[in-house]
Formats: C-alpha cells, sequence, structure tokens
C-alpha cells in the first residue's frame, strides 16, 4: 500500500508542476467580450487545437518518463502496487495539470485589439480533446508493461528449452554441409 500512495502523491505534485509548465507552453485563444459575456473570437483559431496537442506532449512526455522511473525503482519492491500507482496516479496528475494549466495564466497573453467597442481578452486554457487527458497513465502504464515484458523474456526459460542443450545432439560438420 505504501509504494502505491507515495507513486500516486508523487505523481500528484508531478502534474500540479505540468501544469504551469502547459500555461508556460500554450497559446490561448481570443475572446471578445460581450454584453452576454465572453464569445471566441475565432470560431476557426487553432489555437484550442494547439492547446490540447501541448497537453499531449507535456503529459505524454511525463508518462514514458513515470513509467521508466517506476519501472526502475520498483524491481527491488512490489511492481503491482507501482503499476497501479502510475494508472491512478497519472489520472490524478492529468486532472491536476488541466486544473493548474487553466488556473495559471503564464503563457501567451498578447491579443490584437477588436476595436473601442469591442474589446478582446485571452482565454483560459481547456482541453477540447477530452480524451488526452489519458495520455499521461496510458503512456505510463504501457512503458511500464513494455519493458516488464523485455525483462521477463530475458530471463525466461523458453529462451533456452532443454536447459541449454539440443535434444538432437551436437551437429557434425557433415551436418553443416562440410565434406
Amino acid at each position: 500500500m505504501r509504494d502505491f500512495a507515495v507513486t500516486v502523491l508523487a505523481l500528484g505534485l508531478l502534474g500540479a508542476a505540468a501544469g504551469v509548465l502547459w500555461s508556460l507552453l500554450a497559446p490561448r485563444a481570443p475572446y471578445v467580450v460581450t454584453e452576454q459575456g465572453p464569445v471566441l473570437a475565432d470560431p476557426s483559431t487553432q489555437a484550442l487545437i494547439a492547446a490540447d496537442g501541448w497537453f499531449a506532449v507535456v503529459t505524454g512526455a511525463l508518462g514514458l518518463i513515470c513509467g521508466a522511473a517506476g519501472y526502475t525503482l520498483s524491481r527491488r519492491g512490489r511492481p503491482l502496487a507501482v503499476l497501479l500507482g502510475l494508472a491512478a496516479g497519472g489520472l490524478l496528475a492529468a486532472y491536476l495539470t488541466l486544473t493548474v494549466g487553466g488556473a495559471v495564466n503564464l503563457g501567451a497573453v498578447t491579443v490584437t485589439a477588436a476595436g473601442p467597442d469591442t474589446p478582446m481578452v485571452p482565454g483560459r486554457l481547456k482541453l477540447t480533446a477530452n480524451g488526452v487527458i489519458f495520455a499521461w497513465p496510458m503512456l505510463a502504464a504501457g512503458l511500464f508493461f513494455a519493458l516488464e515484458g523485455v525483462a521477463g523474456y530475458r530471463e525466461s526459460p523458453l529462451r533456452q528449452p532443454f536447459g541449454g542443450q539440443d535434444p538432437y545432439g551436437p551437429l557434425s560438420e557433415r551436418d553443416l554441409g562440410g565434406r
């Protein structure tokens, strides 16, 4: 239980820091302030898609780093607890990245003026492709599984069947095509 809790807490703290990084990297879409409230200034803006892309890059890279670190550190302990911690902590970290990144406005906030009657303001960071929130836990757990599979194959007795002995006996030079 301790390995699981430590993994989830560590990823949660990393998720808050990732939110600040996402806020620094992702552009904000411009909004026009109207009497009804803020309205997206350019519905065909690429800023919304770029924010999703930067979220996927930041959380995906950190997911791969966490998966490798979790695998390395769990070789002496309980790998199942760390794997479950990577999945649960990855979801928590991605949610915290989304929350902190949307609350902290550190990125590019330059917006061109629309005129005296329609002021423009930078929008809050948010996701339009909600599926990218799963990048962190899926890549962390996926890399953990891949590394475990490679290590399991290397240590497997199936790599050397029959205890490394050839059941048909040693090959002679004649069997290899020699005369």
